[in-house]
């Protein structure tokens, strides 16, 4: 399928967002750590209107919509983008009203921000809503982006519980079904402030056929055609890769047991890198990495 939109994932790292500092307009250049790499100014910049563009903030996983929607209006606004609003979308039944429908119909870019990532599933997924933004994603110019619990739920299968320490213990992980705008990966976030690499490590050995991809803190990828990625941001991006896995104890250990695997292939992409989906390739400052399967 020939995708026409675009994904925007980012790590997180500002789950309130940024300008919780009470300085902010006095301190303006010190208080812009979500995007001093220039996050959302790219996202303005690869949407269809540039700082036209209009935008849709979806707060659905957060516990403090308002918060958290008020600081991302102030933040695009800052960057030019004038034409934003937010979605307090709580319930399913939100998600099918008329005057919702017509305001994603009418959207470049949606942003979904920091949370839960269950939640956007539960609320979202299977609705009119989750519908029309997979084939606004498919057949227009449009940018689905989302931080942390927003860039969980963009892949098809979706990690949403899991502690960090014990990541390597078999049935530690719960893995379910993502909002599917792309397939064979699946993304952790604020993964290396919060030690996460050994939550996707278990997610990747369950199906080595998914990619499993690790955002850091204001660190994004930029996906386009659905397959070619590129780094964004100031962090680590790393990857995951179970195809050349040799051996493993996992249907050998009980719940609860330590998981060994051998083989296990990790990529670490900063930003400019790019990888392809299709093919493999890692390209780090002009030098083409291919693994040989």
């Amino acid at each position: 399928m020939n995708i026409k939109g675009k994904l925007i994932i980012i790590g997180g790292a500002v789950d309130k967002g940024s300008f919780t500092e009470v300085s902010f307009d006095e301190n303006v250049a010190n208080n812009l750590n979500f995007f001093e790499k220039g996050i959302l100014k790219r996202m303005i910049n690869e949407s269809k209107n540039g700082k036209e563009s209009r935008i849709e903030v979806i707060t659905t996983a957060s516990t403090i919509p308002l918060e958290v929607g008020a600081e991302y209006i102030k933040a695009f606004n800052y960057l030019g983008a004038t034409n934003v609003d937010v979605m307090h979308i709580q319930k399913r039944e939100e998600a099918v009203e008329a005057s919702i429908l017509k305001r994603i119909e009418e959207a470049d870019v949606v942003m979904f921000t920091g949370g839960d990532q269950l939640r956007l599933t539960s609320i979202l997924g299977g609705t009119r809503f989750h519908k029309i933004l997979l084939e606004k994603y498919r057949n227009e110019e449009f940018i689905y982006a989302g931080t942390s619990a927003g860039a969980a739920a963009a892949s098809q299968s979706m990690i949403y519980q899991g502690a960090s320490k014990e990541a390597l213990l078999k049935g530690e992980i719960k893995i379910t079904s993502g909002l599917g705008f792309v397939d064979d990966v699946i993304v952790d976030t604020h993964f290396v402030k919060r030690g996460r690499i050994g939550r996707l490590f278990q997610a990747v050995v369950s199906n080595p056929m998914v990619l499993g991809i690790g955002l850091g803190e204001d660190t994004g990828l930029l996906i386009k055609e659905g397959t070619k990625m590129e780094a964004i941001g100031s962090g680590l991006v790393i990857l995951v890769d179970g195809q050349q896995i040799k051996n493993t104890n996992l249907t050998d250990v009980s719940l609860g047991e330590p998981i060994s695997i051998s083989n296990l292939v990790v990529h670490v992409m900063s930003q400019n890198d790019t990888y392809d989906l299709t093919s493999g390739e890692l390209v780090i400052g002009g030098e083409t990495i291919k693994e040989t399967v």
